[in-house]
């Protein structure tokens, strides 16, 4: 198998650990392989948009969702250290308002899965990181919504003292029980 999937605490949010071939020259791998990676999940899904950004450590972005053309997100780290945080925004879920947090870097590369329905962030841990991810849908900036990062309700436990850098629509985010949510 091209990866190794491991299911999370929260059903659909899943790990992927694909097979690195490495030697004293460097390594390979194939970050995405549409065939392998619905073989692996059983997932069916098309990507329509690739993103990339690069943060210093200490900066927190989301987290965020799409109330509308939800996004499922297939997340990795190219260089650096994240701490990335899915939560259940579902409210017929028995798992709604949960996260789940998951470490992800250059060197341990990491996937993670976020179907839609779910609010994502993360958190740098490292000096820096690049950051890169495929999407489902589109991006529309008006149905785009954040949930508070440090919403006690939720409790997402970030690994860091202080508070993170943070973009002003994530300082404005709402907390879960006046968030717009899914059915």
């Amino acid at each position: 198998m091209p990866y190794t999937v491991t299911p999370t605490a929260l059903p659909g949010v899943l790990i992927l650990e694909p097979k690195v071939f490495g030697d004293a020259r460097g390594f390979f791998f194939e970050s995405f392989n549409a065939r392998d990676f619905a073989q692996c999940t059983g997932l069916d899904v098309a990507f329509v948009q690739d993103n990339h950004s690069k943060s210093a450590q200490g900066v927190l972005r989301g987290l965020h969702y799409q109330i509308e053309h939800a996004q499922g997100k297939l997340v990795r780290v190219t260089q650096g250290e994240v701490f990335d945080v899915a939560v259940d925004m579902r409210r017929s879920s028995p798992h709604f308002g949960q996260w789940e947090g998951v470490c992800l870097s250059a060197e341990n590369k990491r996937q993670l899965w976020i179907p839609p329905g779910f609010a994502h962030g993360f958190l740098v841990t490292s000096d820096s990181a690049e950051f890169l991810y495929k999407t489902t849908d589109y991006w529309y900036p008006e149905f785009e919504r954040s949930l508070l990062w440090n919403d006690p309700a939720v409790g997402v436990n970030w690994p860091m003292e202080g508070t993170p850098l943070l973009a002003a629509k994530d300082l404005a985010g709402l907390p879960l029980a006046s968030a717009s949510t899914f059915a």
